[in-house]
């Protein structure tokens, strides 16, 4: 498999809008031909055996059902609150905007 071009690396910068110099170029050529390297030494070693996946380790839900169960009253609630208007917490304003 041929490597990624120069001029490969200086139109795909060009699709993307990116203004690359010479040495950036290069440099970028090199590390994607790395890279498309590496991608296809991972498809070498995938084995037909092995389904893909998308977690090391297999999930599973941990959430438990919905259950009602009995709450505070608003005056409860509101029992150990400095102050308290029309059942809800009173705390001071901090904007100067009006009502």
């Amino acid at each position: 498999m041929p490597g990624i071009t120069r001029e490969e690396v200086a139109h795909l910068a060009r699709l993307s809008r990116l203004e690359l110099g010479a040495e950036e170029l290069d440099h970028l050529a090199t590390q994607l031909d790395d890279i498309i390297g590496a991608v296809a030494r991972v498809g070498e070693v995938a084995a037909d055996d092995i389904p893909p996946t998308s977690h090391p380790l297999p999930l599973t839900n941990v959430m438990r059902p919905d259950e009602i169960r009995p709450g505070l009253s608003p005056e409860q609630a509101l029992s150990g609150a400095p102050a308290a208007e029309d059942q809800r917490f009173r705390v001071p304003r901090i904007l100067g905007e009006e009502q």
